[in-house]
């Protein structure tokens, strides 16, 4: 009987508490309503997008590219590949990306990465996770494209990095920041052609000795914002091969797809 009654006693201590976060959740609401992560305007739940921005994301769903991850505008079979990773094969095996880099995920990355929404970084992980899930099934270990030590003081935070700590934590894969530096200060690559692009980026990139250990003979999902041309991950993934790693996937929230707009 004693037994019943803490049990009892207990189970209702539980229905009273989740009672009580439902009515402070409600107040929250009430008072604070969620908002479009893109836009602000208010929305039904907690993390999502409004209609007019959801109807506007251009997420990437089969068919695409086995190595590029580029949407494809029809079926062309198992493992196609577009005509860019068969002239330019990268040295990185897979890309996955959410969504492509126009409007709304533009506003998403950019909220993010200038205007101090880190909040945004879990749910955008989110995305990830599930576009990318048969790279993270694959990893070993996710690390983050590094920001110059210098660009990281200015910046203070670097978006890459918040990323990749949360697609991490929802994948249940360890995450290292310190093994792949950015050993050289480079221009900002907006505005840059891709040959300049590449130039920027050559050799800036380098997994330093005692890191070593961390990268070789191990999968790598590398984890950044945005691919544009591609000449920072290629350049990552160079430095990463250099010290060892048996292979290197990439994982972004949105790319450039040419004639996209």
């Amino acid at each position: 009987m004693e037994q019943q009654a803490f049990a009892d006693r207990v189970q209702m201590a539980g229905r009273l508490r989740a009672a009580a976060v439902a009515s402070l959740r409600a107040l929250v609401d009430l008072v604070l309503p969620p908002q479009c992560l893109a836009c602000t305007r208010p929305v039904g739940i907690e993390g999502g997008l409004c209609p007019a921005c959801w109807s506007r994301l251009r997420l990437i769903e089969r068919p695409f590219c086995a190595t590029l991850g580029t949407p494809f505008a029809y079926d062309l079979g198992e493992g196609a590949l577009s005509a860019e990773a068969i002239a330019d094969p990268p040295p990185f095996e897979r890309c996955r990306a959410v969504a492509v880099f126009d409007d709304v995920a533009r506003n998403l990355v950019h909220g993010l990465k200038y205007r101090d929404r880190l909040d945004l970084a879990a749910w955008m992980a989110g995305w990830m996770a599930r576009a990318g899930r048969d790279l993270l099934d694959d990893a070993d270990v996710i690390l983050p494209v590094p920001l110059h030590p210098r660009r990281l003081w200015r910046r203070r935070f670097n978006q890459s990095a918040s990323l990749a700590q949360a697609v991490a934590t929802k994948a249940g894969k360890p995450m290292v920041t310190t093994a792949l530096c950015r050993i050289r200060p480079t221009p900002q690559q907006v505005g840059l052609s891709a040959a300049e692009r590449d130039r920027n980026v050559r050799g800036a990139f380098k997994v330093m000795e005692d890191q070593r250990v961390t990268v070789a003979g191990r999968r790598v999902l590398l984890v950044d914002d945005v691919y544009t041309t591609g000449a920072t991950v290629k350049a990552a993934t160079r430095a990463l091969e250099r010290a060892g790693a048996a292979a290197v996937d990439v994982l972004v929230f949105a790319r450039v797809v040419r004639g996209a707009g």
